[in-house]
């Protein structure tokens, strides 16, 4: 088994509590991004529970906003560390972001067919690294997002949101 078989999060965040993509998180969705065989796109696959539906027999918006936000994040991620000859997961860990998320829905997301990600770095200048992701229906593009990421010491992050001194995180 080579390391694109095993999924981003399980490799760089095993101990992840994301709603979106965190394994540790028992109510989340646990998307699983993988570098694509092509070497250039990240790719997921998510079937929605029923509990997601937007309109009768459609997906939720906010629910496909919240996959290619995680994806996203994953697929910048993992562009990091390929771009500094590492594998995801080694020290120091690399962690981003969202700052900006568009979501730019094509077609109705039909409910009970498995939703494809498919997304790939588009740019990136410094800390900042944008992501195109693809959300396909089976076969059918149904919505694109143009997001972008910002890389982050998540001790900081924390620390700023809650009005204390910085602790980086033990990885």
């Amino acid at each position: 088994m080579s390391s694109h078989d095993i999924p981003l999060q399980d490799l760089a965040a095993p101990e992840g509590i994301c709603y979106g993509c965190g394994g540790r998180n028992p109510h989340g969705l646990h998307v699983k991004s993988r570098w694509d065989d092509d070497g250039v796109h990240v790719i997921a696959e998510h079937l929605p529970d029923a509990h997601y539906c937007g309109w009768p027999d459609l997906v939720y918006g906010g629910l496909i906003a919240m996959l290619v936000d995680c994806h996203s994040n994953w697929t910048a991620m993992a562009w990091h560390y390929r771009a500094e000859n590492r594998e995801a997961g080694s020290l120091p860990r690399i962690d981003c972001v969202t700052g900006n998320l568009g979501i730019k829905f094509i077609k109705p997301t039909p409910m009970g067919v498995p939703l494809i990600l498919r997304a790939r770095v588009e740019g990136d200048v410094g800390r900042k690294t944008r992501v195109i992701c693809e959300v396909y229906a089976g076969e059918v593009l149904t919505a694109v997002g143009d997001s972008v990421f910002v890389r982050v010491d998540t001790g900081q992050l924390a620390a700023a949101a809650h009005n204390r001194k910085s602790k980086s995180p033990s990885p």
